[in-house]
């Protein structure tokens, strides 16, 4: 389902080109199986894509996001090292000897700290803060770092996707690279009904595409698919285990951005029980997606979000099951297919 291209590419929010151009090679290439589809990019870097069906029916829009959280070059020290900010969500303990890839050369580097044998005693029971941290990347002072990168570069993880345990993948970006798989997946299989798929950028800093991407689509309904948070792991307790690895698709009842349309939420608890498709619900009000500004489009949009659960998200390495990923495919394709 291309995951491992998705997630292996570097697309941190506002630079989310290099995923984007490799979606429309794959869709565009000669063993993609459908050749009908019409594919544009709008203003902000949006990749809307319409699939001609057979069937008249409401004008659907399904949504995943192309961004990933990351961080930025805000400046450089005379050390040659770089100090940066985050783009998106990340919590700084896990960052330290973190590998990562910097600007548009992805130069390699490794982010810093002050080693634990210089530490003073109480500064050794505190967890590092952003402004203690660094980005090496081997430049022996600035003008040299500055001839490898700029401020205002993109940094990301830099992380492979492999196979690992029983069924499962290991990789960066799953939240939203296994949304776009999903996407790619339902665009090369048949469909009696038409649809529309957005493909949007900076929703880790605010669903910023998303909004632009309703209002030019506008839609009557909206399917936005996610990776969402898996918490099914040792010290979790049970009111916090939103979902969990292996159960399928989780369907979000509602979060901080948004309420699921009944309708639509209804319609995918039944088609799963009727296609028996394993599904789970999202058991969390937090967070947000690019649901919450697609339901607001124009005159409203009826919308559900519907995640693949993944473990550790916004953090070097996430994890995830396919059987998860394809049953995502599966509900979505069937309750497509239910609209006829």
């Amino acid at each position: 389902m291309y995951l491992e291209t998705l997630s292996n590419l570097t697309g941190v929010s506002g630079n989310e080109g290099r995923v984007r151009r490799a979606i429309v090679d794959i869709l565009t290439g000669e063993s993609f199986p459908d050749p009908s589809l019409t594919i544009r990019t709008d203003t902000l870097g949006n990749l809307l894509v319409h699939k001609p069906g057979r069937c008249r029916g409401p004008k659907v829009m399904l949504a995943a996001h192309l961004d990933e959280v990351g961080l930025m070059v805000t400046s450089v020290e005379k050390s040659g090292h770089l100090k940066f900010k985050p783009v998106g969500g990340i919590d700084p303990r896990i960052l330290v000897s973190t590998p990562v890839r910097v600007g548009a050369r992805e130069i390699p580097g490794v982010i810093g700290c002050k080693a634990i044998h210089l530490q003073k005693p109480q500064e050794r029971k505190k967890p590092y803060t952003l402004d203690q941290l660094y980005i090496d990347i081997g430049a022996r002072d600035k003008e040299q770092a500055l001839k490898l990168v700029s401020l205002g570069d993109y940094v990301s993880f830099d992380s492979n996707m492999v196979p690992i345990g029983n069924g499962c993948f290991r990789g960066k970006a799953f939240d939203d690279r296994a949304g776009c798989a999903v996407l790619i997946e339902l665009l090369s299989r048949e469909s009696e009904l038409s649809f529309d798929v957005a493909f949007t950028v900076q929703e880790e800093v605010g669903s910023r595409g998303a909004a632009v991407a309703a209002y030019t689509l506008q839609p009557e309904l909206a399917v936005i698919i996610e990776g969402t948070v898996a918490a099914d792991t040792p010290g979790t307790e049970p009111e916090f285990s939103v979902t969990s690895l292996g159960r399928g698709p989780a369907l979000s009842i509602m979060d901080r951005s948004f309420i699921a349309h009944r309708q639509i939420w209804q319609q995918l608890v039944s088609v799963a029980e009727q296609m028996d498709i394993p599904f789970q619900y999202r058991r969390f009000a937090g967070g947000g997606t690019d649901a919450g500004v697609i339901a607001l489009s124009r005159e409203g949009v009826k919308a559900a979000v519907v995640s693949v659960p993944c473990r550790y998200i916004h953090t070097p390495y996430s994890v995830l099951k396919e059987s998860d990923l394809k049953h995502t495919a599966t509900l979505i394709k069937s309750w497509l297919k239910s609209l006829v």
